[in-house]
């Protein structure tokens, strides 16, 4: 044993029975690989855990609200075009369909002739009916002479009385003959009244015949259709040769200048919108142009259905032609924020069209607050006008990792 180290440790003693050397125990576990990966294993476990939680409680970068100006707020509507006055016209009576004069399409002028029914028979009767007014006309001046007549023979039994009545008091004339003109002028007085009746009655008679001719004129009439107004002729529904009933439409009109759009409007968004209010619409076969208007009428009743109200509006610059049930879309600005504060919708919990709650920035910690919300931009962008600090700045995108009391590094988000 010339090697020093193994003379000093066969020279050191053994330890007691039982106990061993710790040093020497600690040695050979670390020695061990699996004791050794054990330790790794926990020590990176607890590097990963103290970076988590570093991770987690760093200040988070957060996109907060700004100030904007001058915001529009406008709501949606769909709907189609329509026509204020739009009236299907045809004949009071029946016959058969002789000529017409326009054609779909066509502009036409109040009282302009459209139509015209067979007038053959209504002819005969207006020539009938004039013959009788001749016919009444005569009678009133045969009466009239009639009664002239019986005037002047009750003048003259008046004159033949009165001179017998005064012979007879001086017994020249019996009184027989002075009892016969007092008769005679009886007879002669009661001939005025019957030509007087006769008279009135031949009055009446042309009255009458009067009436029946301006009755047969008008059924005459009846058979000339005209334009009751200045129009565009959307359609015609029937064809020369034609047997037309009474009230069978022969065209449909549309009054010029009548023309507005029907936009349904959910009622939801419906609230703020009043009449005189400026309309921008979009027509869908002219998607390139737009058009402007203002609501002229609100409907007082909604579609208990599909939930929507009828806004009814009159364009302002409308194109040349307009084509009815057309679609188009509408915005109607119902108002115009001068200062605004914006947050989406998506970034708002439990919004129920009046209040919800959102994520705030409150002295560098994150807060939730809840807020009262009016208008609505046409993008879900919620307006706030209360129930919030002075201080506070709202959270317009939601991350990751949002708590209560967690640091927060706020990022202003540019006016859109």
């Amino acid at each position: 044993m010339n090697d020093p180290v193994q003379r000093r440790a066969a020279a050191k003693p053994a330890p007691p029975p039982g106990r061993e050397d710790s040093n020497t125990g600690f040695a050979a576990i670390w020695r061990k690989p699996a004791t050794r990966y054990a330790l790794a294993v926990a020590a990176v476990v607890a590097a990963i855990v103290v970076a988590a939680v570093a991770y987690a409680n760093r200040p988070i970068g957060v996109q907060v609200a700004m100030i904007e100006r001058n915001v529009p707020i406008r709501v949606f509507g769909l709907g189609t075009v329509e026509a204020r006055v739009l009236s299907k016209i045809g004949f009071e009576v029946g016959a058969t369909l002789a000529e017409l004069h326009a054609d779909h399409g066509d502009r036409v002028s109040e009282g302009q002739v459209l139509a015209r029914l067979n007038t053959g028979e209504q002819n005969a009767k207006v020539a009938k009916a004039q013959a009788a007014l001749l016919i009444a006309e005569v009678n009133i001046t045969k009466s009239a002479a009639t009664l002239e007549k019986a005037r002047a023979v009750l003048a003259q039994k008046q004159e033949a009385n009165r001179r017998k009545q005064a012979l007879a008091g001086r017994d020249v004339v019996s009184q027989q003959a002075a009892e016969e003109a007092i008769r005679d002028e009886a007879v002669a007085k009661a001939d005025v009244a019957v030509a007087e009746s006769e008279v009135e009655s031949a009055k009446a008679q042309l009255t009458d015949a009067r009436a029946q001719l301006q009755y047969e004129e008008t059924m005459l009439r009846h058979r000339t259709l005209v334009a009751p107004f200045d129009a565009v002729i959307i359609e015609r529904h029937k064809e020369p040769g034609t047997v037309i009933r009474a009230g069978d439409p022969i065209f449909t009109l549309v009054a010029v200048g009548s023309y507005w759009g029907l936009a349904h409007v959910d009622e939801a968004r419906a609230g703020f919108i009043e009449e005189g209010q400026p309309v921008e619409a979009r027509l869908r076969s002219r998607p390139l142009e737009s058009f402007t208007g203002r609501v002229i009428r609100i409907g007082l009743e909604s579609d208990r259905v599909t939930e929507e109200r009828r806004v009814y509006l009159r364009g302002e610059n409308p194109p040349n032609r307009i084509y009815l049930g057309e679609q188009v879309e509408f915005w109607i600005t119902v108002a115009k924020l001068d200062n605004a504060l914006l947050v989406h919708s998506a970034a708002v919990h439990g919004y129920d069209g009046r209040q919800g709650t959102v994520w705030t920035v409150e002295e560098g910690r994150l807060q939730r607050r809840l807020v009262q919300f009016r208008h609505r931009t046409e993008d879900a962008r919620l307006e706030i006008v209360g129930g919030l600090p002075a201080s506070a700045r709202v959270v317009i995108r939601l991350e990751s990792g949002l708590r209560e009391g967690r640091a927060a590094r706020v990022i202003e988000a540019g006016p859109k």
